[in-house]
């Protein structure tokens, strides 16, 4: 499985002409399910093929992570991830142009820090995707306060 989302996550990324608004749902939507799967294994390589060179995380209580903070949490394996995932069934990508799309779906994350405290938690987020000369590329972030356990 890990290797057929890594190869449409390839595709997606490949400078190919514009393809068809279908066909671009389909390559981010699949370009966002990997990069999820990435963060959950601390693939710095992964995370880095899909993200843009100027890509920003803002979390819901106002902190912004720059691209290179998402890198080293990673290669410093600061989270040992036990779920890094979407809710199936809860994921939207709209596109706006023929060059940026957003994709909405709310996560699961679920894991420990390396000081221990672990953590079981989901939150809504919106990614927006950009299409680059390289393919489509993860530019910016949104993520949502930690939904109530009801929310689940």
């Amino acid at each position: 499985m890990r290797t057929l989302l890594l190869a449409v996550a390839m595709l997606a990324m490949s400078p190919a002409a514009h393809a068809d608004p279908e066909t671009d749902r389909r390559q981010v939507a699949a370009l966002d399910i990997a990069y999820q799967a990435a963060v959950e294994r601390n693939d710095v390589d992964g995370m880095d093929a899909i993200l843009h060179d100027d890509m920003i995380l803002i979390l819901g209580v106002g902190t912004v992570i720059s691209r290179e903070d998402l890198l080293k949490s990673a290669r410093d394996k600061a989270i040992t991830w036990e779920r890094q995932v979407e809710d199936e069934g809860t994921q939207t990508v709209r596109l706006y142009g023929k060059d940026t799309a957003v994709v909405t779906a709310r996560l699961w994350l679920k894991g420990a820090r390396k000081n221990g405290q672990s953590f079981d938690r989901r939150l809504w987020f919106s990614d927006t995707y950009v299409r680059t000369p390289q393919g489509w590329k993860y530019a910016f972030a949104q993520a949502s306060m930690d939904l109530p356990p009801t929310a689940k």
